[in-house]
């Protein structure tokens, strides 16, 4: 693999860090800013805003920007927002630094996937994908523990300003490894917004909101469970979230070569998989060993469905994958914040601790429904993959006369190739 990869898991692991520091970190920033933790919380959602809104707005305005420079002011703007939050002088400045650090998350990772696939040959673009998204489950393993930790100890700012100190890694070594990759020659706004229009889209981005929705109704309340539900100590919480981090570094890793195989079978499974994980989490979850394995399994399974839906929407958006990738992110919010209200509405019912458990099983039904339908309305038609050449070096190299003049290659969605159509000299251009 390209060692620029290295450098977008980097920046990968700078964001997931900030993304899900806060909820451990809400008690301190309460008491010391003088509010309470349930208004607290709406940092948590704040950043969430901010990536729904920036995903289509940044990604929309960068559409011409050489994609190398593209990742590096997106880094900066991020580095900015946890700057912003590390000096806030009162809630209403850090909530606009949570919102303005969340706002490139989306279409960082949007444009990071469409570099990163187009780093590697074809064959491998679901792999480098993951590879970059190992950074954002590394992060739930080792940064955001050690963030809560050196916030605990040092206090909130000093987590925020350790973040942005990342985020300036993160652009030396984007900087340096990443090479240039200069913008598509059809690349243009109305053109994204005509592929985002794309049914299969549409309905990729659908089984996002629904499907990780399932995740997030239960890891939102995670904390709570371990000391209310499984019996631990406070003490064991942290262990608890690294072992779910743990869950989705291998789910990663696991999701890439699967995704590169066939793809809708791998988001079928991953999502019937996860059903059945939330369904007998509330039957494991009083015997210790036992919900610690959960755990894993529920980290694993759920992360599992990140990559086939990553390389689904953008495949399905044909040459203009880059707001439809970076959509995905906004809809992966959106589930962030469904899943929690909802698994929150069955805690509030009265249906104890783990009901989020079967909140989250039936949203992942849901998703699995909406995957099930997409690849029955497209089974009869062949589609056409993110096709690309390999970028070394910082230029792409040069396609054969052969290649110039054909369209790239179709395959169905049991992964077998069809043989690809030969295209007139007026469609080579286009």
């Amino acid at each position: 693999m390209p060692l620029a990869l290295l450098a977008l898991a980097v920046s990968a692991f700078g964001i997931g860090t900030t993304e899900f520091v806060m909820m451990g970190l809400l008690p301190n920033v309460a008491d010391d800013l003088g509010t309470s933790v349930p208004t607290a919380g709406y940092l948590v959602s704040a950043y969430a805003i901010g990536v729904v809104l920036g995903a289509p707005l940044l990604t929309g305005l960068g559409s011409r920007v050489p994609r190398k420079k593209m990742l590096l002011l997106l880094m900066a703007l991020f580095t900015i927002g946890n700057l912003a939050s590390a000096l806030a002088p009162d809630f209403g400045w850090l909530l606009a630094g949570r919102v303005l650090a969340g706002l490139p998350h989306g279409a960082f990772f949007g444009v990071g996937a469409v570099v990163a696939a187009r780093l590697v040959a074809e064959g491998r673009q679901a792999r480098a994908v993951a590879t970059m998204f190992l950074g954002l489950t590394v992060a739930n393993i080792v940064g955001v523990p050690a963030a809560t930790l050196l916030g605990q100890h040092l206090g909130w700012r000093a987590t925020f300003l350790v973040v942005a100190a990342i985020g300036l890694t993160a652009m030396a070594a984007l900087a340096r490894l990443v090479p240039r990759i200069p913008v598509e020659a059809h690349q243009d706004v109305r053109r994204e917004l005509r592929a985002l229009g794309n049914r299969q889209v549409l309905l990729g981005l659908l089984t996002a909101v629904f499907g990780f929705a399932g995740v997030f109704a239960v890891y939102s309340y995670l904390s709570a469970m371990t000391t209310k539900a499984m019996g631990f100590g406070e003490s064991s919480v942290t262990i608890v979230l690294a072992l779910f981090g743990i869950g989705m570094t291998l789910g990663a890793l696991a999701a890439g070569p699967l995704t590169d195989r066939a793809l809708r079978p791998t988001l079928y499974g991953s999502l019937g998989a996860l059903a059945v994980v939330l369904v007998a989490f509330p039957f494991t979850v009083h015997v210790q060993w036992a919900a610690l394995v959960m755990v894993v399994l529920l980290g694993g399974v759920g992360f599992m469905t990140t990559t086939p839906l990553q390389m689904l929407v953008m495949n399905k958006a044909k040459d203009a994958p880059t707001l439809a990738s970076a959509s995905n992110h906004s809809a992966f919010n959106l589930a962030n914040a469904g899943g929690a209200w909802l698994g929150g509405v069955a805690i509030a019912a009265g249906w104890g601790w783990t009901s989020p458990a079967f909140v989250g099983a039936v949203l992942a039904v849901l998703g699995l429904a909406i995957a099930a339908t997409a690849g029955f309305l497209d089974r009869t038609k062949p589609v056409r993959r993110l096709r690309t050449e390999p970028v070394c070096g910082g230029s792409q190299a040069p396609a054969s006369g052969a290649a110039q003049q054909a369209r790239p290659a179709l395959e169905d969605e049991g992964g077998h190739r069809a043989p690809p159509v030969t295209a007139t000299p007026a469609e080579s251009t286009r």
